[in-house]
């Protein structure tokens, strides 16, 4: 009989911060290069095995944010540009990013090899031109292949509805990943409608009472400012292993330096870790 072997994997999911559709122009991103020197100096300490991304910007100056930082980390990645669909009409998409000369959207980077990738647009229930999508990358991890999903919605609980509708319909062997900015906090009905189809919130699993804020956080204030939690890694169990989360905590909440030494937090957002163990049931195995 084989035997089951665990797979511990450190999951981080956090939003960068773009700085806007027309820092390209203006050159204002929020000094988005050094905000990039101090995530990415604290993810190589981290050393994540997955990393998902909201608001990974795509540049004529800083260039693709989401495939520099997976350089710098040794990584895998996948990135989707989200803004490119605000038209119907895709090509009109793609002429307004171009003559903007910015882009931004999800991303996904993996210690794991990433064997395919998919788009899935949300509704837009209340605000017509204001595209969201959730990218879903598959791992190929040595337990077999896991998907991982990341998003960033707007303030609108449908499209939360319809993320735990699809990838409720995609479960499979392996435990599903999904990760993002749910722009909702835990005791909220979207929030609850995942619970109640079976999701985990990995950092409520490992910290029952934990406020574990990661919003908002003025990026050059001196005071650490968050008061909400919005951010969240949610674990969809699959059909044959079982999953726990020995440890889960808020990450990138610390704030860094600008040349000039004062503040700067690495984003209006905190990140959030989860440490998250997978073993194959027996009779899968065998």
């Amino acid at each position: 009989m084989t035997v089951a072997t665990a797979l511990t994997l450190v999951v981080v999911t956090f939003n960068l911060l773009h700085g806007g559709p027309w820092s390209e122009w203006t050159g204002d991103d929020g000094h988005l290069e050094r905000r990039f020197e101090i995530v990415a100096s604290e993810l190589e300490r981290l050393k994540p095995d997955v990393v998902a991304l909201q608001e990974a910007s795509v540049g004529w100056r800083r260039g693709h944010v989401a495939r520099r930082l997976a350089e710098r980390l040794g990584l895998h990645h996948a990135h989707t540009a989200a803004t490119e669909r605000i038209f119907g009409f895709r090509p009109l998409g793609w002429l307004a990013t171009g003559l903007i000369g910015f882009s931004e959207g999800p991303a996904i980077l993996s210690r794991f090899p990433i064997v395919a990738t998919e788009t899935i647009d949300l509704p837009r229930c209340r605000k017509r031109f204001d595209p969201r999508v959730i990218l879903a990358a598959t791992l190929r991890t040595p337990r077999g292949d896991l998907v991982a999903y990341s998003t960033h919605v707007s303030r609108d609980d449908c499209q939360l509805a319809r993320i735990a509708e699809i990838i409720g319909a995609r479960r499979n062997g392996l435990p599903s990943l999904v990760m993002g900015d749910f722009n909702a906090v835990e005791n909220s009905d979207a929030m609850e409608g995942f619970r109640a189809a079976g999701f985990l919130d990995a950092f409520r699993v490992a910290n029952p009472s934990a406020v574990g804020a990661t919003v908002w956080q003025p990026i050059e204030v001196s005071t650490p400012t968050a008061t909400r939690r919005v951010d969240y890694i949610l674990i969809l169990p699959g059909h044959r292993a079982d999953v726990r989360v020995p440890a889960s905590r808020v990450v990138l909440d610390r704030p860094g330096r600008k040349a000039d030494g004062a503040t700067l937090w690495p984003s209006d957002h905190h990140g959030v870790l989860a440490a998250i163990t997978i073993t194959p049931r027996a009779s899968a195995a065998r």
